[in-house]
């Protein structure tokens, strides 16, 4: 295993040079990446419709082809479910991503092309493994297995030739035979449908494996090694995997999470991944920072609306160059797929652009701004680091909605906290948050002021295992899922606390 870890680790190390185009000619792989999505898509059926044959540049592009949303993509996506031929993108396509649709509670199906699964995801994965190396040369990463938490596959309801299921899943069926050699659990295992037999499969399965790497959303991988932890009677997951280095995360903000992973491992490389359904996006190249280098040379052509101009009719619309760093902007996707100017619903803030570095902030509805206050999860993730710094708490799962003003009640926002450490007071911790809250947010600060208007937070600890008894409520168990982190309804809200006062 010693002479396939040195050839894989050199592999990996010779593709540096992907890795240094990205850096030092983005808009020139930009350029490329237009081009080539404008020629190869010109005679599908959208191409014909906005005469791609007589786009030339940019700014006929951008003048031509309409902004979009999964509604007004989804005639043409439903065309290709069905078997027909080059619709939004040339020939035939039979994978389709289910996104969990965090933005809406429909289910969303994303067209996965030949071309998309390995100029994006495929070589998203190996540029992500290439900046581990880098950074780690020393790496005995493949001495052993990487084990990433899957989701299932199914057949359209549409089409029973098109097959439907987490990205995840795709991606482990489509892989080259010799990838295999270094994932685990088997197909069986990771394919089940079944979440709650999966994860209890998945511990039996890996507790005796010598893993190395861990892949997949944090709390659900998290679920997994407590459950192993149980099973073998142990308080460190170095007991039976010592040799364990990586974990390469994503999906969801790592940092409540990051905490509990500490103390339960020791000297692990956290690495995170921007993974979507849409494509493979970004990951962390810096150890010590938690912003991620935008993949430019991908088969993505990206553009960025303000997150101030969302909501608006005739948005402005940046490409790459045009950027600025510390704004917020909702992403825009041209893909080789055939998703063309699609909102994706993911918000971000360029920390660089020189090389093109991004953070994730929060979602296009993943907001809060009842009262004028326009809270992100980027605020609220940095002021719970803070709270659980200052109270030795950790933090599992929350959920935040505002209380609306009343005649009887005062505008407020409602905090529901699962802890896996609680503070010794919830008042303590309470005023925590809410002082890194002003000092983070200008505008929450002001709709603070004097308690004129916006009261103090109202936190309220929920049973450990709420979050997953409501996920499993409203059949949404598996990886592709998450918590509504922050909302201007209070829809999740509400359920939750049906569900606890049901008790």
């Amino acid at each position: 295993m010693t002479i396939i870890n040195s050839a894989v680790s050199a592999y990996f190390s010779a593709r540096c040079g992907s890795i240094e185009k990205m850096l030092l000619h983005p808009i020139d792989c930009q350029q490329r990446t237009f081009d080539l999505l404008i020629n190869t898509a010109k005679k599908t059926d959208y191409g014909k419709k906005f005469d791609f044959s007589t786009i030339a540049s940019y700014q006929t592009f951008a003048q031509r082809l309409p902004i979009n949303d999964y509604n007004s993509l989804y005639p043409y996506i439903e065309k290709m479910i069905k078997g027909e031929k080059n619709v939004l993108w040339t020939g035939k396509i039979d994978w389709f991503s289910k996104s969990s649709g965090t933005s809406g509670s429909r289910s969303k199906f994303i067209p996965i092309s030949r071309e998309s699964l390995w100029s994006c995801n495929f070589k998203g994965g190996k540029d992500t493994l290439t900046l581990y190396v880098n950074n780690c040369p020393k790496t005995k990463l493949f001495t052993g297995k990487t084990f990433s938490l899957t989701g299932s596959l199914r057949q359209s309801d549409i089409n029973s030739k098109a097959v439907c299921g987490d990205i995840s899943a795709i991606l482990l069926k489509s892989l080259p035979y010799w990838v295999n050699l270094f994932k685990t659990p088997p197909y069986n295992i990771a394919l089940m449908d079944n979440w709650a037999e999966k994860l209890e499969a998945f511990a039996q399965y890996l507790k005796n494996q010598n893993i190395l790497a861990m892949a997949g959303v944090p709390s659900w991988i998290l679920m997994i090694i407590r459950r192993i932890m149980e099973i073998k009677n142990i308080d460190n997951l170095c007991d039976i995997w010592p040799n364990l280095e990586l974990f390469m995360h994503g999906g969801v903000n790592f940092t409540p999470y990051k905490q509990q992973y500490q103390s339960i491992t020791k000297n692990l490389y956290y690495l995170q991944v921007y993974n979507a359904s849409e494509g493979y996006f970004a990951a962390q190249d810096i150890s010590k920072s938690d912003d991620m280098l935008l993949f430019v040379d991908n088969g993505v052509f990206y553009e960025f609306i303000p997150l101030e101009d969302i909501q608006k009719e005739n948005p402005r619309i940046y490409p790459l160059e045009q950027v600025q760093i510390e704004k917020n902007y909702a992403i825009v996707i041209s893909t080789n797929a055939g998703l063309w100017r699609y909102t994706i619903g993911d918000v971000v803030k360029f920390t660089s652009v020189n090389p093109y570095r991004i953070v994730i902030t929060g979602r296009t509805t993943h907001y809060i701004n009842a009262f004028g206050e326009e809270l992100m999860v980027d605020n609220v993730e940095k002021a719970l680091k803070k709270a659980c710094q200052a109270t030795m708490s950790v933090v599992s799962e929350y959920t935040v909605a505002p209380i609306y003003l009343q005649s009887k009640t005062k505008a407020a926002h409602q905090w529901l906290i699962e802890f896996e450490q609680e503070p010794d007071s919830l008042e303590h911790f309470s005023q925590e948050v809410d002082n890194a809250l002003k000092q983070l947010n200008s505008d929450y600060d002001a709709k603070r002021s004097n308690d004129i208007l916006l009261q103090k937070p109202q936190m309220q600890i929920v049973p450990k295992g709420t979050f997953v008894k409501w996920l499993a409520n409203n059949k949404k168990l598996g990886g592709q899922f998450k918590v509504t982190r922050l909302s201007n309804e209070r829809k999740t809200i509400e359920e939750i606390l049906e569900l606890i006062s049901e008790k």
